[in-house]
């Protein structure tokens, strides 16, 4: 019996909620679209941010999906150690043993080398010269294929530029903009760095960076066997690339490698390898890095606008138990619980809370979805995640908005709230 009261209680709360909505339809509009407001802005940023990353995706799918890296061991750079026991330490790839490799993996598919010559060149073209922090990296015919770059001007190097390391070049934007004019076509223009004059072939598209970082576009390519030219001291480290040809396969792929590459290096049965196999970091794999700072980002601005939201709904409902006191005096009198006024209230809260979150989960969805196209056209985008987060967030602003007008509410005395005028 008890719990029949209780039950039928709750709903004519309910019911005394929607009437109360009902009753003061342009207060609860205006309380519900600072909710909307609040939650247009969370799922709005938050849809921004997924569409915009599978917009550029889907345009940038396939460079690098399928990579992995043949490099020397302990690549990162100084000795691992396990237990406080220092490894082995593995000679480098040289650039011979990179060619071998090539040679016997092109009947497999195809590949690059690359290697690093220095990170801090200086480069000039008459008195114009650049920082000393120009990217000089020694690349090979397929260099621009496996890594995704392409060229804005110009062309690639050819096989005669490749196989005799002629004194030729690709160059970032960067390098472009600093030592040419705009509008001035740096093609067969010349430029010079390590007291060396090389001619300019191509150019490569803007490619940007992280946190500002510009390293990319400050890049120039020379073929690798004029890199290793420039190796004096014969430290260079030499990185093959491999192109996988089924995303499916990619762990088989990776094994037909390790045993070219054990055979090349004369690794005998038993020992462990000499060099890594690892799977690239994709471009996709960057990009959810980044989109996951522009979630927290996009997070924490929704969350401080629904924070003054839940403050507009508490100050609301507060300035309603004072509107309504006389009521609440006549509901006590007829025998309703200081618990039974707490339930009204928070009620009301919820349902103002969650009327305003249906409104901004739908504009959310569409003007995440119209900045996030932008990027691209593409298709609809419905987060459901972000959906199911949004109406529990509107429950809780409830909850937390409602409990302190409901508690004032329920701790009125009945007496005085009758004479309340």
């Amino acid at each position: 019996m008890v719990r029949i009261g209780t039950d039928m209680n709750l709903i004519e709360n309910i019911r005394e909620a929607f009437r109360s909505v009902r009753t003061n339809l342009l207060r609860t509009v205006l309380t519900a679209m600072i909710i909307a407001i609040g939650i247009t802005s969370l799922v709005g940023m938050l849809t921004a941010i997924d569409a915009m990353k599978a917009q550029i995706e889907e345009s940038l799918s396939g460079f690098g999906a399928n990579n992995f890296d043949v490099r020397s061991r302990g690549f990162s750079g100084g000795r691992a150690t396990t237990a406080g026991v220092a490894q082995k330490n593995y000679p480098a790839i040289s650039f011979r043993e990179a060619e071998a490799f090539k040679e016997k993996f092109n009947q497999r598919g195809i590949s690059t080398i690359t290697t690093s010559v220095t990170g801090s060149a200086e480069v000039s073209r008459g008195s114009k010269k650049t920082n000393p922090n120009s990217r000089i990296i020694g690349g090979d015919e397929n260099y621009f294929l496996i890594k995704g770059i392409a060229l804005e001007k110009g062309r690639s190097f050819s096989n005669v530029e490749i196989q005799y390391g002629n004194n030729v070049c690709v160059i970032g934007t960067e390098i472009q903009s600093t030592l040419f004019e705009d509008g001035e076509n740096p093609v067969n223009q010349h430029l010079t760095f390590f007291g060396r004059r090389y001619t300019i072939v191509g150019v490569m598209e803007r490619q940007g960076g992280v946190g500002g970082d510009t390293g990319p576009d400050r890049a120039i390519i020379i073929p690798i066997l004029n890199a290793r030219n420039l190796d004096q001291r014969g430290t260079f480290r030499y990185t093959i690339t491999v192109a996988g040809q089924d995303p499916l396969k990619l762990e088989y792929e990776m094994g037909q490698a390790t045993g070219i590459m054990r055979a090349v290096r004369e690794d005998g049965i038993g020992m462990d390898d000499s060099f890594e196999v690892v799977k690239s970091q994709t471009l996709g794999e960057r990009l959810e890095e980044i989109a996951g700072f522009l979630r927290i980002g996009g997070f924490g601005i929704g969350f401080i606008t629904l924070l003054g939201a839940a403050i507009g709904l508490m100050n609301i409902m507060l300035v309603s138990v004072t509107e309504r006191t006389r009521e609440i005096g006549i509901r006590k009198a007829m025998g309703a619980t200081p618990k039974w006024i707490r339930q009204q209230f928070l009620i009301e809260a919820i349902v103002i809370c969650v009327m305003g979150g249906l409104l901004g989960v739908v504009m959310g969805i569409g003007i995440g979805n119209l900045v996030g196209n932008t990027v691209g056209p593409g298709g609809f985008l419905v987060p459901w995640v972000w959906i199911i987060f949004a109406f529990v967030v509107c429950v809780v602003v409830g909850l937390v908005s409602g409990l302190l007008p409901a508690y004032k509410a329920s701790r009125l005395d009945p007496i005085e709230s009758l004479r309340y005028e």
